[in-house]
């Protein structure tokens, strides 16, 4: 695994390098994906790495755990809290639907939670434009097999270092990093809404994940529920699909 993280970081390099850009940026949500991408970018980039923490009616605990990231691999950030301007946005759209008799409040959360990501990933790509750095992302291999992300919001970057390591790498590669153990083995959770957790909204785990993955047995229900999610989530890990040219 030391191998591994020595091959992104020199990865993360050439990328940057090729691009014509000066650095790397990534949001910092206090979970251990990102945790694991802020230490990778700050090995990668001393002087030219950036974390931003981006609260939006987040759990304060999120905000401290991101700054705790920060402490343990010393990469510079910003905290911009978009709580307000989410506030101000999505409270506009309900207006204008509700006024058309077309809200749908069982399908707002869904609306509201995406709306964050992509909030955080406009804030990112404007900070990132005025430093000419790259957005790197945080999706490990399951998430992108499941889907497990926002189109367009944390699956919005221009760089994956994670997707082919399984949530289990992940951890590996956060403990080898050091990234602080409270993180390692809090529960992940996109902080979506009180009490969420990305196990119980994806409705299996991140080990039978890994182990589906890595072509390991699992029970049929595990699997069925794999598959579906994937073949659901395609259109997420694909380009703006076009036409054939006429």
């Amino acid at each position: 695994m030391e191998q591994k993280i020595e091959k992104l970081i020199a990865w993360l390099r050439e990328r940057v390098q090729e691009a014509g850009m000066n650095g790397a940026i990534v949001g910092i949500s206090g979970g251990i994906d990102s945790a694991v991408v802020a230490h990778l970018i700050k090995r990668a980039f001393p002087n030219n790495s950036l974390g931003l923490i981006m609260p939006c009616k987040s759990n304060p605990k999120d905000k401290e755990h991101a700054l705790k990231v920060v402490e343990s691999c010393g990469i510079d950030y910003y905290v911009i809290d978009l709580t307000e301007t989410h506030r101000v946005l999505f409270g506009e759209i309900e207006k204008q639907l509700k006024e058309k008799g077309q809200w749908n409040g069982q399908a707002a959360r869904l609306g509201d939670a995406n709306t964050r990501a992509r909030l955080r990933m406009t804030t990112l790509y404007a900070v990132a434009n005025n430093y000419g750095y790259l957005v790197v992302g945080t999706d490990n291999a399951a998430e992108w097999h499941t889907g497990y992300f926002t189109k367009y919001g944390d699956g919005g970057v221009d760089l994956v270092p994670l997707v082919h390591f399984t949530k289990g790498e992940v951890r590996e590669m956060a403990r080898i990093l050091g990234v602080p153990e409270e993180i390692i083995t809090k529960a992940p959770s996109a902080g979506l809404w009180e009490g969420q957790t990305d196990e119980n909204e994806m409705g299996t785990t991140y080990d039978m994940i890994d182990k589906y993955l890595k072509g390991e047995p699992i029970p049929e229900r595990d699997r069925e529920i794999i598959e579906r999610l994937h073949e659901r989530s395609h259109h997420k890990r694909q380009l703006a699909i076009a036409p054939p040219k006429f």
